[in-house]
């Protein structure tokens, strides 16, 4: 069996073992180069390890979803656990899209005394650290994550053309779903996710007020997502202040958020899971950037480029992930904060009426 410059020569069909834990919206961007992959080589059989909750991202039969709560193979004895258990599975490789401390235990575990071949993704750390670094900048576009797992393939011997991918947008809705949407023919709904695992990836929230307060006004209906005591508090206010907001954090699973946002003319997201989870659904994004910036390489698979909301500071990223703290003192996060509503607000009707022009 022959791939690329890659040489697989066995008597069974070939078995690849592709790690990726982490955060959800990490773990997303996979999707495009699994199905990309699939597509072109209906022949090998491929496996996904990552956290159980992230398996609706690979519904398809050919392939098959490992999914572990982390907290069973925790330190070198539960990841030496762990290698017991996937070792019978006898991969021919292991491709590490993660790359952190857990998958290179593992990866040295499959390389040293299973004698499986690894392959691992190149993060690009160093051009990310010139970055973001806070002098002598290098602001470039680097390569996003996704070009970087189809890489990591294409170092194992599989070319795969990530156009070939289709977004995960035919998904049937549960009646719980569709009781949540509005009735009217040409309603326009609009998804809003503002929160984001670090500050300095969140748009201010009295800001983020002001741009509800006119959306709602002119009509649309603005689902609010989010999750946990703080932010379900706050979409709850916000749902009781504005018309036609409604909050649904903590009231659908994952995959009947995936069927919703599916269902939505637009979603307005910070650099987090929800712009992801929209890309997947073929949901185009207006997404908010401070601290981070799209150069990094963490935009949404397939979304325009025009639709990206930020503004040039020289500080301007000062973090890959959004999670050092602002070395502005004397104005913290202003590459948020100085964001106007009213940029928000031009950038969405914008889109939407490139979206009705389009269809």
């Amino acid at each position: 069996m022959f791939f690329g410059k890659k040489k697989y020569q066995r008597d069974k069909v070939l078995k690849i073992l592709v790690i990726r834990l982490s955060a959800m919206g990490d773990v997303a961007m996979t999707a495009p180069v699994l199905y990309s992959f699939i597509e072109k080589y209906p022949q090998v059989k491929i496996s996904v390890l990552s956290k159980k909750s992230f398996g609706l991202f690979f519904d398809s039969p050919k392939i098959h979803f490992i999914g572990i709560d982390l907290k069973y193979y925790e330190g070198l004895n539960g990841l030496y656990e762990l290698f017991k258990v996937l070792k019978k599975e006898k991969f021919d490789l292991v491709i590490d899209l993660h790359d952190v401390l857990r998958s290179n235990i593992l990866r040295f575990f499959f390389r040293y005394i299973g004698g499986t071949k690894v392959f691992v993704i190149d993060k690009g750390r160093k051009d990310k650290k010139a970055l973001t670094r806070k002098k002598n900048k290098i602001l470039r576009p680097l390569k996003t994550t996704i070009e970087r797992y189809a890489d990591t393939f294409k170092a194992a011997g599989f070319e795969i053309q990530l156009s070939e991918y289709r977004n995960v947008q035919d998904i049937e809705i549960t009646d719980k779903v569709a009781a949540i949407l509005p009735n009217e023919k040409h309603a326009v709904c609009i998804g809003i996710a503002p929160f984001a695992a670090h500050q300095g990836k969140i748009y201010p929230l009295e800001k983020m007020a002001e741009a509800l307060d006119y959306l709602s006004i002119k009509g649309f209906y603005l689902f609010l997502f989010g999750g946990g005591d703080n932010e379900r508090q706050q979409l709850q206010e916000w749902e009781s202040k504005f018309p036609h907001c409604i909050s649904v954090a903590d009231k659908f699973n994952l995959k009947e958020e995936l069927q919703l946002i599916g269902k939505l003319d637009l979603m307005l997201s910070m650099d987090a899971a929800n712009m992801h989870l929209a890309s997947l659904a073929g949901t185009p994004v207006v997404s908010v950037w401070g601290a981070t910036h799209p150069y990094a390489g963490f935009t949404g698979w397939g979304q325009s480029p025009e639709n990206i909301i930020q503004i040039n500071k020289p500080c301007r990223p000062c973090s890959v992930y959004g999670d050092k703290k602002c070395y502005l003192t004397d104005s913290p996060y202003a590459c948020m904060k100085e964001i106007s509503p009213s940029m928000i607000i031009e950038k969405i009707m914008s889109a939407l009426g490139k979206l009705k022009t389009d269809g």
